[in-house]
């Protein structure tokens, strides 16, 4: 049994955005540890039975037990992240002051070299347009050993050196000068690496020394994590198992009741009387009703024998009325036909003799047309015919 610290109204729909991913155990753990929560008040809520007005007392000590668990939790956890932020502080800081520290050594070798290497009078920017800019920037020789007059100003020879006696000292001292400065870099470089060595030293030393009391602080926080979740767990499950020993009592002795008042009520005694609605005697009430009486269920018997012979009696009526329709119909049909008949007969005898009245027609338009052929038409005009009536036209 995993305990956990959310709300126990929160949606369970926590994987809506994970698609083809495993679920986690522990999400899916304290899904259903909220789901049996939210089940255990529904039915702590809505039972009525045991259902009381006023305030959940058992949850609210459960959401408090939950919250101070929360803010414990929470707690460490600052804790550890305190304690963590405060080291990669630290270490940061020795960063930093190492970084500044090379940034400065660099710095003063830059300084160095460029006052040792890059000397004005060591630059070779020569002018080819205006040769004499060089030669006019210094002034004038005042002596022999000016150091702005080197070997190609022609103002002195080997040879000619004036100050010949002070060169060895002068040397010696440039010399010595040289020395005590590279002792001095050499010791101060290796000052700085063993600083350097030192504090890197105290660094992986620090650096460990955290580590290990994180380790225990990490430790300590998931002992003590696991013991309260333990201990909740333990009083979770004691507490569950005295509800369900609790319900199983109540829900006993509620059946015992139901038994024990069914028993003695009229519910069981299947008596009609019980049944009839005190404010409309010809309804029922639906709670008490047992079912019908032999008395009722004979008469629905005999209404619904009543409606079959009046049934039965209304269908051979139709039968009768339809066997009627039908003899109509086929003396309809009958007449019809002999109709036909005499139509088709009439309309043969009319054909024949009409084809007797064309054929005598024929035989008397012959006989006319043979006539006109034969004495009418014999005489053929000449053509002194036509010239006798084109002079009678004009």
């Amino acid at each position: 049994m995993v305990v956990s610290t959310d709300w126990p109204f929160a949606s369970p729909s926590l994987q809506m955005f994970k698609t083809n991913v495993p679920p986690d155990p522990k999400e899916v753990a304290a899904i259903e540890a909220r789901r049996n929560r939210e089940k255990e008040r529904q039915s702590r809520v809505f039972n009525v039975r045991t259902r009381v007005m006023g305030v959940d007392v058992e949850a609210l000590n459960s959401q408090v037990e939950e919250r101070k668990l929360r803010e414990t939790t929470e707690r460490s956890k600052e804790a550890a992240y305190g304690t963590t932020q405060v080291q990669y502080d630290v270490v940061a800081q020795m960063l930093e002051k190492e970084e500044a520290e090379r940034n400065r050594r660099l710095s003063k070798k830059i300084q160095e070299f460029r006052e040792q290497k890059q000397q004005l009078k060591k630059k070779c920017e020569f002018d080819p347009w205006d040769p004499f800019r060089l030669w006019m920037k210094y002034p004038a020789p005042l002596r022999d050993n000016d150091p702005y007059c080197g070997a190609a100003s022609l103002q002195y020879f080997p040879g000619e050196n004036l100050d010949r006696a002070r060169c060895p000292r002068m040397q010696q001292e440039q010399f010595r000068y040289n020395l005590e400065r590279q002792l001095q870099e050499q010791q101060q470089a290796r000052a700085n690496e063993t600083c350097i060595d030192m504090l890197s030293d105290q660094l992986r030393l620090a650096m460990d020394i955290r580590a290990t009391q994180m380790v225990k602080l990490e430790e300590s926080c998931r002992m003590a994590m696991m013991s309260a979740t333990a201990n909740a767990n333990k009083a979770q499950a004691a507490e569950m198992a005295e509800q369900q020993r609790r319900e199983r009592q109540r829900q006993q002795e509620a059946n015992l009741m139901e038994i024990q008042s069914l028993v003695s009520s009229n519910l069981l005694s299947e008596n009609p009387q019980v049944a009839q609605n005190p404010v409309a005697p010809h309804r029922v009430l639906p709670y008490y009703w047992t079912g019908m009486t032999p008395e009722q269920r004979a008469a629905i018997r005999r209404v619904q024998e009543a409606q079959r012979r009046e049934k039965e009696a209304q269908r051979q009526a139709e039968q009768a009325l339809d066997s009627e329709w039908e003899s109509q119909a086929v003396n309809l049909a009958q007449a019809a036909m002999e109709l036909e008949e005499q139509e088709k007969e009439l309309c043969a005898e009319f054909r024949r003799g009409l084809g007797s009245f064309n054929q005598q027609l024929a035989e008397e338009q012959k006989a006319q047309q043979n006539y006109l052929n034969a004495i009418i038409y014999i005489n053929k005009p000449t053509a002194q015919y036509y010239l006798q009536y084109n002079t009678s036209s004009r």
